[in-house]
C-alpha cells in the first residue's frame, strides 16, 4: 500500500460520519444508503490525487459527497419507505445509545427524505452547524440566497415534520 492509499483511508476512517450522514439523508434503503457510500467513497478517491489542501479535507469531502449523492439520487430514481435500519455493523457505543433519540433521528430522517435534493443539502448544512458564508461558499451563492434557501428548506421540513406527529 502507497502512502497516498494509507492517508486516504485514514482520512476517510476519520470523517466517515459524514459520508454515513449523507448516505442517510438522501437514500431510505440500506442497500441504497451502502451503495451511495461506496459511490462517495469511490468519488472521493478519483479526485483525491487532486486535493491541494486549499481548504479542510472535510469542507473538499462535503462538496464532492453532497454532489455525488444528488447525481446518485437522479440517476437511480429509486423512491422507497424508510425501514428500521440495522446500524450493527456503525460503531455505537452502549453510553452513547438512547432508544428515544433514536426515534426521534429515524422520524427526522423519515421527513428529510420527502424533500429535494437540493433541500437536503441545505438541511445537512444546517444539522452540520455551517455558517451562512460557509454554506454560500460551498453551494456557488451568495449568502443572501442561502439565508432565504435555508429558511425554505427549514419550513418544508417542520412541516413535513408537523404532519408526519402522532
Amino acid at each position: 500500500m502507497t502512502s497516498l492509499e494509507q492517508e486516504f483511508l485514514d482520512k476517510i476512517e476519520k470523517h466517515k460520519g459524514i459520508i454515513f450522514k449523507i448516505s442517510k439523508m438522501y437514500m431510505d434503503e440500506k442497500d441504497d444508503r451502502d451503495d451511495l457510500f461506496q459511490e462517495i467513497t469511490y468519488q472521493i478517491w478519483k479526485a483525491y490525487p487532486g486535493f491541494k489542501g486549499q481548504s479542510e479535507f472535510s469542507t473538499w469531502l462535503y462538496r464532492i459527497a453532497l454532489n455525488t449523492a444528488i447525481i446518485f439520487l437522479k440517476s437511480e430514481k429509486r423512491r422507497s419507505f424508510i425501514a428500521n435500519e440495522d446500524l450493527s455493523h456503525y460503531k455505537i457505543e452502549q453510553d452513547e445509545y438512547d432508544h428515544g433519540k433514536e426515534e426521534k433521528l429515524s422520524k427526522m430522517y423519515h421527513a428529510i427524505h420527502q424533500l429535494n435534493p437540493i433541500d437536503k443539502a441545505f438541511i445537512f448544512y444546517y444539522l452540520e452547524n455551517f455558517s451562512g458564508k460557509e454554506i454560500a461558499d460551498q453551494m456557488g451563492i451568495s449568502e443572501g440566497n442561502v439565508r432565504v434557501k435555508m429558511n425554505r428548506a427549514k419550513n418544508k421540513l417542520k412541516d413535513i415534520l408537523n404532519l408526519n406527529t402522532y
